[in-house]
């Protein structure tokens, strides 16, 4: 047995089937009296018509349901059934406005197979039925056009709609990975910057756990450094969650004031403080008074304080008492290179709870902002120690 699935209609839907169910119903009123009855049929013959024109009237509700098969049924009973033109013009209109391109051409053969008989009938065919009959196929032409008409504005329509929900998608695309990038800048510089605070911090607080029988003026100067790196780490902090709080964009945290590669020298001097062994070389001759060549572009030059702020940061945390060379050298010809090189600590470390394990994530970090300035970075075991070398543009 057979189950038909239901169509559900909307309102729209209901006023458009009653809509066309009531033109079929005007339509077969209106050309009543035009329509052709031989004389031999008779009365009964035209009141079986009537009934026939009302029943394909009301049968037009199922023209969502069945359309091809209604079409079909209205075709072939419109042939000897004159008041079934309008119910048959609904039809074929909805199979063209409503099926695929094959279908609409199988129904459209069907509806204009008598018209090669009647053009070659009609030179000897009287006037009152070759008018008609010329009438009829000109009907059902046009409403297999309107059909075809309609399907392809609701195409158009589809594929408008499609276009602009992917356009909405793709748009809210770019504004979340605008976010995420904003949010990796946001995390790179509380790495970065927390990373080195904290690691200074837990540097003297470990000399006075480990030396409580320190000359009191050392003791003073510790705590100085200590209370000054958690001052200064509880300010980045703050200004890294007011970027947070007043927006998300790239803007936002742009806004803050950046490192450049003249702030160098106080980066390592803070590490030198808290008891480095470190050397800085070149740097004077990049910073110095303007010349012939121009200095390196900021994004250059906070990428390289980045790079060294993070290799001082994890020297502190993995070889702590080794030596370390910083060298910053370069021009506009071949670049802006940074090295950061620590020879083996004098000791093994030890597990330090305060500093904590950074799992790779720093490197991984560092050689991100290299990327994105358009440089590259390695980093890597070289004689005992490590070694992290960058290369950077110049400008741009």
């Amino acid at each position: 047995m057979r189950h038909f699935h239901r169509v559900h209609r909307t309102r729209r839907d209901w006023a458009a089937d009653l809509g066309l169910l009531l033109f079929a119903a005007c339509f077969a009123a209106i050309s009543s009296r035009s329509v052709p009855v031989s004389e031999t049929l008779g009365p009964a013959w035209r009141a079986a018509d009537q009934v026939a024109g009302g029943l394909g009237c009301a049968v037009l509700l199922l023209r969502r349901r069945l359309p091809v098969q209604l079409a079909v049924a209205l075709l072939l009973a419109g042939s000897v059934a004159h008041y079934l033109t309008g119910p048959s013009m609904v039809a074929v209109f909805t199979v063209a406005a409503t099926r695929p391109w094959r279908v609409t051409g199988w129904v459209a053969a069907l509806a204009f197979a008598p018209l090669p008989v009647f053009l070659w009938q009609l030179p000897d065919m009287a006037e009152d039925r070759a008018g008609p009959a010329v009438t009829y196929f000109a009907l059902i032409a046009g409403s297999i056009g309107w059909g075809l008409f309609r399907r392809s504005r609701q195409q158009l329509i589809a594929s408008l709609r499609e276009r602009a929900e992917l356009a909405e998608a793709d748009a809210e695309s770019r504004a979340e990975r605008a976010r995420m990038e904003a949010r990796e800048e946001i995390a790179r510089e509380m790495h970065d910057v927390l990373g080195h605070r904290l690691s200074l911090l837990s540097v003297h607080a470990g000399a006075l756990e480990y030396h409580p029988g320190a000359p009191p003026a050392e003791i003073a100067r510790a705590a100085g450094v200590i209370r000054e790196s958690a001052h200064l780490a509880l300010h980045d902090l703050r200004e890294v969650i007011g970027v947070l709080r007043t927006g998300s964009g790239k803007e936002a945290a742009d806004d803050r004031p950046q490192p450049e590669l003249a702030d160098l020298e106080r980066l390592v001097a803070e590490a030198r403080a808290a008891g480095g062994r470190i050397g800085l070389t070149g740097l004077s001759g990049l910073t110095g008074p303007a010349g012939a060549a121009p200095a390196p572009s900021p994004l250059a030059g906070r990428t390289a304080y980045r790079i060294v702020q993070e290799a001082l940061t994890n020297v502190r945390r993995h070889a702590p008492g080794a030596a370390v060379e910083v060298t910053v050298a370069g021009r506009p010809a071949d670049g802006l290179t940074v090295e950061v090189r620590n020879a083996r600590p004098p000791r093994p470390p030890r597990p330090d709870p305060g500093i904590g394990e950074g799992g790779g994530q720093g490197l991984i970090g560092l050689a991100e902002r290299a990327r994105l300035a358009g440089g590259e970075l390695t980093a890597g075991p070289s004689d005992g120690g490590f070694r992290v070398h960058a290369w950077l543009p110049w400008q741009g």
